[in-house]
C-alpha cells in the first residue's frame, strides 16, 4: 500500500490542510523514505523507529536551519500519528522526539515612510501597474499571507463595507477590514480589470496576470522586489515582510495584541508575540504616559 498517497488524501480531505502544507509534508516524507532506503537497506516508512528518525534529524541539523528541520519532524509526527490511527503501526516513533527550537530571528520590515514610498512606486498608468499598486496597498492594509492574496476571488472582497474574506491555514475563514485608501484603489482596479478581461475567458481570480490567469506566488515576489529596487530602500523585503510591517505598525500605534492575532489568523497568541515587536519609541511613550515619576512638575 502507498502510505504516502493515503496520507495525502488524509491531509487534504480530513485535515483540510493547504496545498503548500501538503506539498511540504509529502516532500519531507519522500526525503525520509529516501534516507531509509539508502541507509538501512530499503527499510520502509512503516517499519522505521525512534533511532532511525533521530539519525535522520541529526543529519539534517548539519546542513539545514532549525526551522526547516522542525517542519520535517512535524511532518513525521503527523504521518505516524495517522498510521497509528489506521492501526498500521503500534506506536508513533516521532512522538517523543523534541522539535528543535527555532532561531529567534525577526524578518525585515519597513518603517511608515518606507511603506508609503514602496506602495506609491507603481505609476498606475496602465492595468498591470494599477494591479501592482493594488497588491501592495492590500498587503499593507490587511497583513494577509501571499498565499491568501493569490487565492483571493472577486467574491471575497466587499468595497461597499470595506473588508476581505480570507481562507487561511487549515481552510479557516476570517474577515479583515481594509482602510478607505485600499478600498479606493481596489475599486479602481476592479473597473480596469473588467475592461482588461473583455474578450478573454472569465476568471474568478481577483488578481490576474497579463494573460488573464490567476497570478502566482512567484509573480507576487517579483513584483515586491521590483518596486523595492525602484524605491531605493536598501532592505531585503519580501511579501512576508510586508505582513510583518502591517503587524508592527498596528502594534506601535497601540493596537491590542489579541486584535492583531485575529487579523493575522494566528491560532496562538504566542505566535503573534514572536511575530511582532514593540519599538523603543512606543515603549518610551507608554512609560512617559503612565509612570508617575515620568511626569515632572513645571
Amino acid at each position: 500500500m502507498d502510505y504516502i498517497e493515503a496520507f495525502n488524501t488524509y491531509l487534504s480531505v480530513e485535515k483540510g490542510a493547504s496545498k503548500n502544507t501538503i506539498d511540504a509534508y509529502l516532500s519531507d516524507l519522500q526525503q525520509f523514505s529516501t534516507f531509509l532506503a539508502s541507509t538501512y537497506s530499503n527499510k520502509s516508512l512503516e517499519s522505521a523507529g525512534i533511532m532511525e528518525i533521530r539519525r535522520f534529524i541529526a543529519l539534517l541539523l548539519k546542513t539545514e536551519k532549525k526551522s526547516s528541520v522542525g517542519r520535517k519532524l512535524a511532518a513525521l509526527k503527523t504521518f505516524y500519528k495517522y498510521l497509528l490511527r489506521e492501526h498500521i503501526v503500534q506506536m508513533n516513533p516521532a512522538e517523543l522526539i523534541a522539535i528543535p527550537k527555532k532561531e529567534k530571528t525577526l524578518p525585515n520590515f519597513l518603517n511608515v515612510d518606507e511603506a508609503f514610498k514602496l506602495i506609491e512606486q507603481p505609476e498606475s498608468d496602465n492595468f498591470l501597474s494599477l494591479r501592482d499598486r493594488t497588491i501592495l496597498e492590500l498587503f499593507y492594509a490587511s497583513g494577509i499571507r501571499v498565499s491568501e492574496l493569490v487565492g483571493l476571488d472577486i467574491e471575497n472582497i466587499d468595497i461597499n463595507i470595506g473588508y476581505i474574506k480570507v481562507i487561511g491555514k487549515g481552510r479557516k475563514e476570517r474577515i479583515i477590514p481594509i482602510n478607505k485608501k485600499a478600498v479606493e484603489i481596489v475599486g479602481l482596479y476592479l473597473n480596469e480589470r473588467r475592461r482588461f478581461l473583455n474578450g478573454k475567458p472569465p476568471t474568478s481570480a481577483l488578481f490576474i496576470n497579463r494573460y488573464g490567469k490567476r497570478i502566482t506566488r512567484r509573480a507576487i515576489g517579483m513584483i515586491v522586489r521590483k518596486y523595492m529596487l525602484n524605491s531605493g530602500i536598501n532592505k531585503h523585503i519580501s511579501p512576508h515582510a510586508l505582513r510583518h510591517t502591517f503587524a508592527t505598525h498596528l502594534l506601535d500605534a497601540g493596537a491590542d495584541l489579541r486584535f492583531i492575532q485575529e487579523l493575522l489568523g494566528h491560532a496562538s497568541i504566542s505566535t503573534t508575540q514572536i511575530y511582532t515587536h514593540t519599538s523603543m519609541d512606543r515603549l518610551m511613550k507608554v512609560y512617559d504616559d503612565t509612570h508617575p515619576r515620568a511626569h515632572r512638575k513645571k
